[in-house]
């Protein structure tokens, strides 16, 4: 066999959308991206929601909204991809790194507190894998220390925590669409939010500094000109080119539809494995998965001889990754890492990412449980 370790799953509903674009030959930012903004914020459940190019994007948007003080400090995980703290450095603020909960491997709640200082802004947690961070203790002491809520669900979408969808309990939300997400738009995100007022510069901000939504607004376009003027507009902030099109967002209106199904398919394999590799020496799952209750974009294990078995598996045409190297390892982010990470810079010398996509079948999940298990025989 050869398998995968991730994989879109795309077809014909996607195709027949990207044709209709064709069709229309309007494949920039247009009608498509405003009908997949709309279905977001019902799936979603929020009063807004912004597409945007990546969620690298939304995540760099999401904190110059608040228009923070440069050098300000940002709490971020260490565990998690570069662009939770690239975002930070993009806004020229400066991240503190904290560690990683042992059990969920999660941003540690106890070291953000010891960690936080009277500079500190903002708190960006991610939902690591899938798994929630303990939103119900983080938010009343972000509110108490007057910070603002960033948070990164580009491991997660349509999971509810608590009863509440993540993604909601902040003052942001940001998701990814990149190709190896729960669904993607090929690459592209989406920023969502319940407050309208912190989302009113969005729309400009993403398509260089140019909101069509607010400069109709403007008295030369509201006179007796109104219909010479459709053209008119003002540049009233720097903005960015981070603005979704025609041709994502139609991948993303088929994906949306088949996003339960989706989810609910990873939740069968996840559990196939959990009961695969009960009791198998030597491994152990990566976090406390619980699949029929949250949504995982990956599957990963822990193993003292990670770099072997990831050696075998691959002799066997099984593709594995490991997600991700610490960013207090990184050397972008050395200047701002104090070497107090310990845990989760040790812990990730045993993370394994084994496959996990919604067209993985049964028989691909059981011959890489067989090969675990003769491994570690």
């Amino acid at each position: 066999m050869n398998i995968r370790l991730f994989k879109p799953s795309v077809g014909k509903e996607e195709l027949e959308n990207i044709a209709g674009a064709f069709e229309r030959s309007w494949i920039g930012l247009g009608p498509n991206v405003n009908e997949f903004e709309k279905k977001w914020a019902e799936y979603i459940g929020v009063e807004a929601a912004i597409g945007v190019n990546s969620a690298t994007a939304a995540l760099h948007i999401a904190l110059m909204v608040f228009r923070f003080p440069k050098g300000k400090k940002v709490l971020v995980p260490s565990q998690t991809f570069a662009a939770t703290a690239c975002a930070v450095l993009y806004n020229g603020l400066i991240p503190v790194f904290v560690d990683s909960d042992p059990v969920t491997l999660g941003m540690d709640l106890d070291d953000m507190k010891r960690k936080y200082d009277e500079d500190c802004v903002a708190v960006m947690p991610v939902h690591y894998a899938g798994h929630p961070v303990p939103m119900d203790e983080l938010m009343p002491w972000a509110r108490e220390k007057g910070l603002r809520v960033v948070e990164d669900c580009a491991h997660t979408t349509g999971a509810l925590y608590k009863g509440k969808p993540l993604g909601t309990w902040g003052d942001f939300g940001c998701y990814s669409f990149e190709e190896k997400k729960l669904m993607t738009t090929g690459d592209g995100g989406m920023i969502v939010s319940n407050d309208v007022e912190l989302m009113k510069d969005i729309k400009a901000y993403r398509w260089v500094g140019i909101d069509k939504d607010n400069w109709k607004t403007a008295q030369a376009y509201t006179d007796s000109n109104r219909d010479a003027m459709h053209w008119f507009y003002e540049i009233n902030l720097l903005g960015y080119k981070y603005n979704m099109n025609d041709l994502a967002a139609s991948i993303g209106l088929a994906q949306l539809k088949k996003l339960d199904k989706m989810n609910a398919r990873r939740s069968e394999i996840i559990r196939m494995y959990l009961d695969g590799i009960e009791g198998v020496n030597g491994i152990q799952p990566l976090l406390p998965f619980e699949p029929e209750k949250y949504v995982y974009q990956m599957f990963s294990i822990r193993s003292d001889r990670r770099d072997e078995l990831m050696i075998y598996l691959k002799s066997k045409g099984i593709a594995t990754g490991c997600h991700y190297t610490p960013l207090t390892d990184q050397p972008l982010f050395k200047p701002y890492a104090n070497n107090d990470c310990d845990y989760i810079e040790k812990e990730a010398q045993k993370l394994i990412t084994l496959p996990l996509h919604s067209d993985l079948t049964n028989e691909e999940v059981a011959y890489v449980i067989q090969h675990l298990k003769e491994f570690n025989a």
